[in-house]
């Protein structure tokens, strides 16, 4: 479990927020713009030094009344918007740095990650010549051979287009599934919380006005208002049942069977499927 009990003041603001996380699959921070997401973040991360209260891991403690430890030595790996890869080095010489802050302590290897993100064809290229998808995926190598404990992504997506954004969320879907290293995402964006995130935090103003199971929250009116009435709507799990001749992937769930234009993967594929409560008509 991380313990946060935190404040910081700004001038127009204050964040407040006492909440354990788990740590297992992805914590989606949700929330408007200037809601507090990030600022949480850096404070987990220990980028702000001005914050009060507690935070531990495991049992170990990050920050109290007497103790701060430095960002090098909480292992957390962060993952920020504009993936500050080292200009100078190689995608292979960015990944090999990591590994080198490891110190050996057990995190995956470097073939690992390079076949888990696709980054062979990338690794004797310098970042100025990467896609900002290409660069995402290095980002997230970069953070994970460091070994850390937790993970912390900070809007990753935000500054690609739908194209850029398809390509890279498979990629933390693998993460989160393949992995046992639990991640805190930090998103406004709805879709990518509906499908990635196993629990969602919704901040707001600069404390937390609810949290629990992702389906949970997304499904649940009373959170319509937090969450925005435009993107209301419902996750349902869903199996690949199969590959119909007319081009549609029949899917089933506890709700019944759904077809939907053609889904790579084979029979038996666990999904996600969000509804969207505007694409749904009644009628009798």
């Amino acid at each position: 479990m991380l313990e946060v009990n935190v404040q910081l003041s700004f001038s127009d603001f204050r964040l407040e927020i006492a909440q354990n996380f788990p740590l297992s699959g992805v914590t989606a921070i949700f929330g408007r713009s200037g809601s507090g997401k990030s600022t949480l973040l850096r404070i987990i991360a220990g980028f702000e030094s001005r914050a009060r209260g507690r935070i531990a891991m495991s049992g170990e403690v990050w920050q109290d009344g007497k103790r701060q430890l430095p960002p090098d030595r909480r292992g957390v790996g962060f993952v920020f918007q504009d993936t500050r890869l080292f200009p100078h080095l190689s995608v292979r010489g960015n990944l090999e740095f990591a590994l080198k802050r490891a110190h050996g302590l057990g995190g995956p290897n470097l073939e690992h990650v390079v076949g888990a993100l696709d980054l062979g064809p990338l690794l004797d290229r310098c970042p100025a010549v990467l896609s900002g998808g290409e660069r995402q995926r290095v980002a997230m190598g970069r953070a994970i051979l460091a070994a850390p404990k937790i993970l912390l992504m900070d809007e990753p997506l935000a500054s690609l287009d739908e194209a850029r954004k398809a390509e890279i969320l498979p990629y933390i879907e693998a993460l989160r599934d393949e992995t046992r290293l639990p991640v805190l995402y930090v998103s406004h964006s709805l879709p990518e919380v509906a499908r990635l995130a196993t629990t969602i935090v919704v901040i707001d103003a600069g404390k937390v006005a609810t949290v629990g199971p992702a389906a949970e929250v997304l499904s649940d009116p009373a959170t319509a208002q937090l969450m925005g009435l435009r993107d209301a709507g419902a996750i349902l799990t869903a199996w690949i049942a199969a590959q119909e001749d007319d081009g549609l992937t029949r899917l089933d769930t506890v709700a019944g069977p759904l077809w939907l234009p053609r889904i790579a993967g084979q029979p038996g594929r666990r999904l996600r499927v969000r509804i969207a409560a505007q694409d749904v008509i009644l009628s009798r």
